[in-house]
């Protein structure tokens, strides 16, 4: 095994676990804030080990998925940790990436609908269209951004989270679902593939937990745009008790989902 296979498996294991952690802790807590922090270092080790790794294999369709992976986690965590409405000049060289493999992705899938043979990189076309309109949508939302000056209140709480929970569903949707299916192999290897397989792993299974991601995504989505459960706690600038709650816990203010909530006391349920 190479060494930047290792890192690449070794990344994305640790990023589904510390993503799936990060899911599960009360959002603005203390552990939220450090799984936040694990998992984006985590795939962002992933994302580059897996686009090196494709390079050598000379396989493009991979190599644009490490590079979107890159892109998602990446200004997900640039949204958490800026104040609101704030951007820089990185944003415009940035928006490139969806820019330009958004349309490379449907020019991909368009050719395969016009070949009579199978697609040659083992890809359904539906994929392409759905990867590429993602990525046109996410370019979409980083113009909207950059000629408003930034995102505020729960805008900038939905788009790092959305975010977040796309480039979770990368790795998962690879982990579960991809020709180098993760859980099989090892299976396969300690000689259980067949009898776990029809007994717990089954191919429903397995797709469950590779859209698990994106469920999460349209939940939090709906919650945080269309409920009242995040407009009171979005405000431009923190009361003084919240951020000096911050700096006394010790909550970093990058990778922090900014969704605290108060109660009549004060303190963050």
């Amino acid at each position: 095994m190479s060494p930047i296979l290792a890192v690449h498996i070794c990344g994305g294991t640790l990023g589904l676990v510390s993503g799936a952690a990060a899911l599960s802790f009360r959002k603005g807590s203390r552990r939220h804030a450090l799984a936040g922090k694990v998992f984006v270092v985590s795939m962002l080790t992933m994302a580059v080990g897996a686009t090196c790794l494709a390079i050598q294999k000379h396989e493009p369709g991979n190599i644009g998925g490490g590079i979107l992976t890159f892109y998602m986690i990446l200004t997900a965590w640039l949204t958490a940790r800026r104040t609101d409405a704030t951007t820089s000049k990185f944003d415009w060289v940035v928006l490139l990436i969806p820019l330009v493999l958004g349309l490379l992705l449907w020019v991909s899938g368009v050719e395969k609908m016009r070949s009579p043979g199978p697609p040659k990189d083992g890809v359904p076309v539906g994929m392409n269209f759905f990867l590429g309109s993602v990525l046109l949508l996410a370019a979409a939302g980083d113009v909207r951004m950059l000629l408003r000056g930034g995102v505020a209140g729960t805008t900038r709480i939905a788009r790092h989270l959305w975010r977040m929970c796309f480039g979770l569903f990368i790795a998962t949707g690879s982990f579960f679902l991809g020709p180098a299916n993760r859980p099989l192999r090892f299976l396969s290897s300690v000689g259980l593939r067949q009898h776990v397989f029809r007994t717990v792993l089954r191919e429903e299974v397995l797709l469950f937990l590779a859209v698990l991601p994106l469920l999460f995504l349209i939940f939090w989505l709906i919650r945080v745009r269309f409920t009242n459960a995040f407009k009171k706690t979005a405000s431009r600038d923190r009361a003084p008790e919240d951020r000096a709650a911050f700096h006394e816990h010790g909550v970093p203010r990058p990778l922090v989902f900014e969704t605290w909530d108060r109660n009549p006391t004060g303190e963050p349920k």
